[in-house]
């Protein structure tokens, strides 16, 4: 897959990479992590990021939360009522488990999202790691 090829924007919003850098981790544990959920370092660790440039940066995250979150729910019920035929209750109950399994992802991936939004990548950071490997 070309466009989730390493160093390209899109491999970043999915690993939940610094979108400065490519490189420093957005959040101390991996995806699905329920230790430490919503916690983030103030800076990456790579290029020194700050991933709270200003208060009340992440505000904007809650609407791509908010939209990710209604798509998903949409197409989950859509799917479950018209393609397997389940009753309403079934859906809704099977939804609200899902929902609260990824819950951690959709906050986690609307805070990568605003910051890759608002920083720009820069290929300095970036070429410096290829350089060491």
């Amino acid at each position: 897959m070309g466009w989730l090829k390493e160093g390209t924007r899109s491999w970043a919003i999915w690993n939940m990479k610094c979108p400065r850098c490519r490189t420093g981790n957005l959040f101390p544990t991996h995806t699905f992590s329920f230790q430490q959920p919503f916690e983030m370092p103030k800076r990456c660790p790579h290029c020194n990021q700050k991933y709270f440039p200003e208060p009340g940066f992440y505000y904007g995250a809650m609407f791509i939360s908010y939209i990710i979150t209604g798509w998903f729910c949409l197409a989950v019920m859509g799917i479950l009522l018209l393609g397997f035929k389940m009753n309403v209750f079934g859906a809704f109950a099977l939804l609200i488990f899902i929902c609260g399994i990824l819950f951690v992802w959709f906050f986690r991936i609307s805070r990568t999202l605003w910051i890759t939004i608002r920083v720009k990548f820069n290929s300095k950071f970036y070429k410096a790691q290829e350089e060491k490997h």
